[in-house]
């Protein structure tokens, strides 16, 4: 290990397991203090208390290191202060927010209850604002700003086939980092995003799998870096990684444009918008088409 978080304190959701456990165990091994965040609750709801999380530490704390666990619902507010406070009550401040923390509630959008929209929803969107609102007051007042290190999936930029709260909520994380890079960059905090494929117990559900995949521990270099003071000029950028891919996704703009002088009709449009405007083909229908295929060609077991 090379020291790349050395001195810094580090606060990862859904730390408890899969691509969370992977990034709170590196930042750890490269010299962070970490709070490790991961929900549970006791038999009776009270005295919230995590074995996941606990195991986590107490790998951290057998290697040398130090942690500490919370065991708090990110959707909540008083959660994401919590998990703040903890940092600096322990460790004396905090330089990185990483919100890693999921579910999943698969169903296709006409048949979507309320329920599973609202409960993904605020896990992964509510849930990374809690973090990162509790995490950007305190980073824009301390010497040296911070890190906030979202999770967001290319479903957020491509959509999905039965996945649209999951869908939703990615890519309201996108534009939240992206507004949270813009609005603390002259405070020294930077904003980041990843969208990891990684084998975990929510890629495992899937449908149809994925194109690529990788493992957790490959995901966890990418946080550190962009935790670190090597990446202190990186902030609001997106980037998928799968294995031993690290690839940047672009910026939205504006492709191709008509105008004319006045208001168009509904029949102007219609006869010159194919041609001058038409339209960019969603990425997610050559992957369907490609997995389709890919199908095809499998064959079926005797």
């Amino acid at each position: 290990m090379t020291d790349f978080l050395k001195g810094k304190v580090v606060a990862v959701t859904g730390a408890g397991r899969g691509i969370g456990r992977a990034v709170a165990l590196a930042c750890a091994a490269e010299g962070a203090s970490v709070v490790v965040n991961d929900h549970g609750v006791s038999i009776d709801g009270s005295e919230p208390s995590s074995e996941v999380a606990d195991s986590v530490v107490a790998e951290i704390e057998s290697a040398g290191g130090s942690a500490v666990a919370v065991a708090d619902d990110i959707s909540t507010m008083g959660a994401g202060e919590r998990i703040v406070a903890a940092a600096v009550d322990s460790f004396g401040r905090i330089d990185g927010a990483v919100c890693v923390a999921g579910i999943l509630r698969e169903r296709m959008l006409f048949n979507m209850s309320e329920e599973e929209w609202d409960a993904v929803i605020a896990t992964h969107l509510k849930g990374t604002f809690t973090v990162f609102r509790a995490a950007s007051a305190v980073m824009r007042k301390q010497e040296g700003g911070g890190s906030l290190v979202a999770f967001t999936s290319g479903v957020g930029m491509w959509g999905s086939v039965s996945q649209a709260n999951y869908a939703a909520a990615k890519g309201g994380i996108v534009a939240l980092m992206r507004s949270a890079a813009v609005g603390l960059q002259k405070y020294g905090v930077t904003a980041n995003a990843i969208a990891p494929v990684a084998n975990t117990r929510m890629a495992a559900n899937v449908p149809g799998g994925t194109a690529e995949t990788g493992e957790p521990e490959d995901v966890a270099p990418m946080v550190v870096y962009l935790l670190s003071d090597a990446a202190r000029d990186t902030t609001g950028q997106t980037y998928t990684v799968v294995g031993g891919k690290v690839a940047l996704w672009s910026q939205p703009r504006e492709i191709r444009e008509m105008v004319k002088d006045g208001r168009w009709t509904p029949e102007e449009i219609a006869a010159q918008l194919p041609d001058a405007v038409g339209i960019d083909r969603m990425p997610m229908f050559e992957y369907i088409e490609m997995m389709q295929a890919r199908a095809a060609e499998t064959p079926s077991p005797s």
